[in-house]
């Protein structure tokens, strides 16, 4: 029985399964943290990943019983990790969460238009993305940045580290913000911006076609696949096709999409990510999503599970309260001074009202950001923590009026990572692991019809206006 092994590398910390090449069966798995982190200076050492990697790679068993034929790694993109000339690490990475680059993102944008950026890259550089990280590691540590002989994404160091390579994919490589997925290639032109004197085409790591082996692991002789960013590894993990929307219910939200074409959107609200498979995967991010609900529930002193039931019994539109969930600035739409607020309140708003109306914000707001993407008339996938809400799955529904699957798997990186091994190891394609694996399976919530959708959401889009 052939295994497989994927590996979610995520900020919070390690994650490994072991399933089995032909099934997907889960036949072993393992966790292990990684140290927090607190914006907006957020850092890690690559270091404390590889111990963390070990640690849950042990506890699924690879090294013994479990012992795969071909493993992958998905991490969180975004990261900017800078190698010296003898492949050390030079500093600790810097995260997709740390936002010290702001101003160098500002300054990018400005010296080339946000139209341009979209065109050559399919993205407007936000603070997350690492040719922001670059360029903020050039002026506040020019000592440093002069050492630097290779820059790799936090998925591109843990490969390495498995097969002594220097590889990436072009999931993951369309989010620095300098490698184009409409072109399939670098563009140099945009590390330029950041420094015209370094040889950059010596410093990137190669980046791999979908189903191409980046090496081999010398501890277990597994077959090393290229790997990927986290949120390609989830599109896989749900098997989503073109057509297929995906929404992601988090402490924050993402919408994201499988396409055939490239997107560019100029006004920077949605990423035109590359996927793990050879096609696209456009995506939108709300900063406000299950901390909205959590917030709430404090501040009626009850459980998150309580507020799920209150909100439950409270009929659709809340009765006229109107929640807009920007507690914390948002970044769809681009409110980054916003806080959050309540309209339509009045002496007999009840507790099951305001809870209704707390989830309610967070799923508008998030269909809202979503509404940016290209056309999506396929399936609709329910994931995140959120997925486990009663009352989050019946508002999506409700809300869009079409049926919502609600993914039965919950360690959806790890497990499309799995998928990406799997395809390297049998030659099959993507789309015939996901059959095989039966991937994207869970409950169906149907829309109640009596619910009016449109009254729901234009009330929110005028509260937000307002």
């Amino acid at each position: 029985m052939p295994l497989v092994a994927g590996v979610d590398s995520s900020t919070s910390g390690c994650k490994v399964e072991v399933r089995d090449v032909e099934t997907g069966a889960l036949v072993g798995s393992g966790r292990a943290p990684h140290p927090p982190t607190t914006p907006p200076r957020s850092e890690q050492h690559p270091d404390d990943w590889w111990a963390a990697f070990e640690t849950a790679a042990g506890q699924a068993g690879v090294f013994g019983a479990n012992r795969p034929a071909a493993i992958a790694v998905a991490a969180q993109q975004h990261g900017l990790v800078v190698l010296g000339g003898d492949g050390e690490v030079l500093r600790p990475a810097k995260l997709w969460n740390d936002t010290e680059s702001a101003s160098d993102s500002a300054a990018l944008v400005r010296e080339l238009g946000a139209e341009r950026w979209a065109l050559a890259c399919g993205s407007v550089p936000l603070a997350s993305f690492t040719i922001t990280k670059l360029r903020w590691l050039r002026r506040n540590e020019p000592a440093t940045f002069a050492r630097m002989a290779r820059v790799l994404l936090p998925h591109d160091w843990m490969t390495h580290r498995l097969t002594g390579d220097y590889t990436s994919d072009r999931g993951d490589a369309s989010g620095t913000g300098w490698w184009s997925p409409a072109e399939e290639r670098y563009r140099f032109d945009l590390l330029q911006l950041v420094d015209a004197e370094v040889a950059w085409d010596a410093a990137l790591p190669h980046v791999l076609a979908p189903t191409d082996r980046s090496g081999q692991w010398a501890d277990t002789g597994a077959v090393v696949a290229a790997g990927t960013g986290d949120n390609m590894a989830t599109a896989l993990g749900l098997g989503l096709g073109p057509g297929d929307l995906a929404l992601s219910l988090g402490t924050s939200g993402a919408a994201f999409v499988v396409t055939t074409t490239p997107t560019a959107d100029p006004t920077g609200a949605v990423a035109g990510f590359a996927d793990a498979t050879g096609r696209y995967l456009p995506l939108v991010c709300t900063l406000n999503a299950t901390k909205v609900t959590d917030t709430v529930a404090r501040l009626l002193a009850v459980s998150t599970a309580e507020l799920d039931h209150l909100a439950m019994t409270a009929p659709a539109g809340a009765g006229g309260l109107v929640l807009v969930p920007h507690l914390d600035g948002e970044r769809t739409p681009n409110r980054p001074h916003a806080s959050g607020r309540l309209s339509g309140l009045r002496s007999d708003t009840s507790r099951e009202q305001l809870a209704r109306a707390a989830f309610e914000g967070v799923v508008c707001n998030l269909l809202a950001a979503a509404e940016r993407l290209p056309a999506h008339e396929g399936r609709i996938l329910l994931t995140g923590g959120g997925a486990r809400s009663g009352a989050y799955r019946r508002i999506v529904a409700d809300l869009t009026g079409r049926p919502v699957q609600v993914a039965d798997a919950e360690e959806l990186v790890a497990l499309g990572a799995a998928v990406q091994a799997a395809a390297v190891h049998s030659g099959s394609s993507f789309d015939d692991v996901a059959s095989a694996w039966d991937l994207g399976r869970g409950r169906t919530i149907d829309p109640d019809p009596t619910v009016d959708a449109t009254a729901v959401r234009a009330a929110f889009a005028g509260a937000v206006a307002s």
